[in-house]
């Protein structure tokens, strides 16, 4: 049980929190001297520390090199005892457990340094491994331009030793990597150690400056975290070294781990400004959701395709309404969008179509042509419609359009001369739409709360949940009503995301659509409940995911704020924001 760790915030797989000690530490952050190592049993038996509150005790251990094979580290390791204050205990990979200790030392890391793929498998075995609100200790490879990437892996808490050894060598460090002294004119820094002229700046002022560049990037971090923009840093940064950049890709390869992490809507904006924002795990989800989950309700009507615009929703924007008065709504409007893919209208709301922005340079990368001309064909192969209504560029969108459709038997009708906005293109866009029946509004607020419940609770959703659907308010603010007008779900505008109500979740329980189920202990939740009253939780919930709980004496229904395995594995913090409940007789 972790009595002296807690996390406090979620970025992703990045985590903020705090070290319990006598003066508490943030995390991430430096261990500093709050460490207190009780020694390596191959020098010598050691007597078992009493444990002190105001420092990290680690506890008795034999660290191995790496290579050492897995079944003799196993026959060599030692258990980890029970102490009276804050513990660690020293694994690796191939001895990782948990140990019911509130922190864990990762064996030997100094080689993972320049190996993309063997510092992320590692770090993610051990993360997967230990409680999820214990803290990862990792010392001796921490410097200002790895450290933002270590926290996104999971790393809690490292040291300044590598800082140290560098400034000694005379390499200055910073978040862009390092240079040698002898090759810098100017410091470029605003820490004390810098502050004096260049020619007496000493190796002793190195060491200075490179350990307040690392403080100074781990407050960085740490309010990255808070705000829930980590990533965006991070694909900006780690664009100074390589193994970095290799790094972050090999992360979003890891497709469980990152997914399971990933929030199903976050409060900041996600901006999307290098290639790897096509692959980032919010994306990836909402592109992989839509190929999977998404049913087409307007297949006896053209598609239309249309570009992306910078005001968000799309369809506020003065570019979609144009093409909205043109066309008369006589086709089922998709957009077309780098990172995102496809953006069909019913989830222009949804988290993250109207949350991103973009880096437009009125051209498209290769990258991004072929990855959002392959999701557009997953669209189609998925959808049924009888012919496509092109309402695009030619730079870019027509070479996507032209990709996805090679080969299809699906009529393809482009309008655009110009601009899309043009006139001409515009009249085209409505003569190519002549006899084509008009999409009702009652109808297209139908279609929408389905399709977010499909994209929401999985394919199906939308008809089984809201079979004989009511609707109430006015889009965006729309209820959905039972047949007997119980309120089943609401639509949050914020996030396209529905909130069931108590009716909503016993149709949701009653249905054959997979739940994301959470049982909790003998007790009456108000407000939230708290990890320890967890007694299972499925490791596919996300934080941000609607939850059914249900114990001995109550049933409801609320929202993550904690990932499925958190929530069974956590012994503080809030899992579930607690909307309705009702006791069970």
């Amino acid at each position: 049980m972790t009595e002296y760790f807690e996390v406090l915030d979620r970025d992703g797989p990045a985590r903020r929190g705090e070290l319990r000690l006598t003066e508490p530490r943030a995390t991430p952050g430096l261990v500093g001297d709050t460490l207190a190592d009780a020694g390596s049993l191959w020098a010598a038996d050691r007597t078992v520390p009493e444990g002190d509150p105001a420092k990290l005790t680690v506890l008795p251990h034999r660290a191995f090199p790496a290579g050492t094979p897995a079944d003799l580290q196993s026959a060599m390791d030692v258990p980890a005892p029970e102490i009276d204050g804050p513990s660690a205990a020293v694994v690796s990979p191939e001895t990782v457990a948990d140990l019911g200790t509130d922190a864990y030392v990762l064996s030997a890391p100094g080689q993972l340094v320049g190996h993309a793929r063997a510092l992320v498998e590692t770090l993610l075995d051990v993360r997967r491994t230990i409680p999820d609100d214990a803290a990862l200790v990792v010392s001796g490879i921490a410097t200002p331009a790895n450290v933002g990437l270590l926290a996104y892996a999971g790393v809690d808490l490292v040291d300044d030793h590598r800082a140290v050894l560098a400034g000694t060598e005379g390499r200055y460090l910073d978040s862009t990597g390092e240079t040698f002294l002898e090759d810098r004119a100017e410091l470029g820094c605003a820490c004390p150690a810098c502050q004096g002229p260049r020619a007496e700046f000493t190796r002793a002022d190195c060491v200075d400056h490179n350990v307040a560049a690392l403080r100074a990037e781990l407050r960085r971090v740490r309010e990255r975290i808070r705000a829930g923009t980590l990533r965006e840093y991070l694909e900006g940064q780690v664009r100074h070294e390589p193994w970095l950049t290799a790094a972050l890709r090999r992360l979003d390869q890891e497709g469980t781990y990152l997914r399971e992490r990933t929030p199903l809507f976050r409060g900041s904006e996600l901006l999307a400004t290098t290639e790897d924002s096509l692959f980032r795990p919010a994306v990836a989800q909402f592109a992989d959701r839509v190929a999977e989950r998404y049913t087409n309700r307007f297949s006896d009507v053209p598609l239309l395709l249309v570009p992306c615009s910078a005001g968000k929703p799309y369809s506020d924007s003065k570019s979609h309404r144009r093409f909205q008065e043109a066309a008369r709504y006589r086709a089922h409007k998709v957009s077309l969008t780098s990172p995102l893919g496809v953006v069909p209208q019913e989830l222009e709301l949804t988290y993250p179509a109207q949350h991103y922005d973009a880096a437009v340079t009125g051209s498209w990368s290769e990258t991004e042509i072929q990855v959002v001309a392959d999701r557009l064909r997953t669209y189609l192969e998925r959808t049924d419609y009888p012919r496509i209504v092109a309402h695009v560029p030619e730079d870019g969108y027509r070479e996507i359009v032209e990709r996805a459709t090679s080969g299809m038997d699906l009529p393809v009708t482009d309008t655009v001369s110009g601009h899309p906005t043009d006139g001409d293109s515009l009249s085209a866009l409505g003569e190519a739409l002549e006899g084509e029946r008009t999409i009702r509004v009652e109808e297209k607020e139908r279609a929408t709360l389905r399709a977010i419940a499909d994209y929401q609770f999985g394919a199906g959703a939308g008809e089984e949940l809201f079979d004989e659907l009511t609707l109430q308010g006015r889009y965006p603010r729309l209820q959905a009503l039972d047949s007997d007008g119980d309120q089943l779900a609401a639509l949050v505008p914020q996030y396209g995301t529905l909130a069931l109500t108590l009716a909503g979740a016993h149709a949701w329980a009653e249905s054959s659509i997979e739940t994301k189920h959470v049982e909790i202990d003998a007790f009456q939740p108000h407000g939230s409940i708290l990890a320890p009253g967890i007694r299972t939780a499925e490791s596919s919930i996300q934080v941000g995911e609607e939850v059914l709980f249900e114990g001995p004496q109550a049933f409801g229904i609320g929202r993550a704020t904690m990932h499925g395995t958190a929530m069974e594995r956590s012994t503080r913090g809030e899992a579930v924001d607690v909307r309705h409940t009702e006791p069970i007789d």
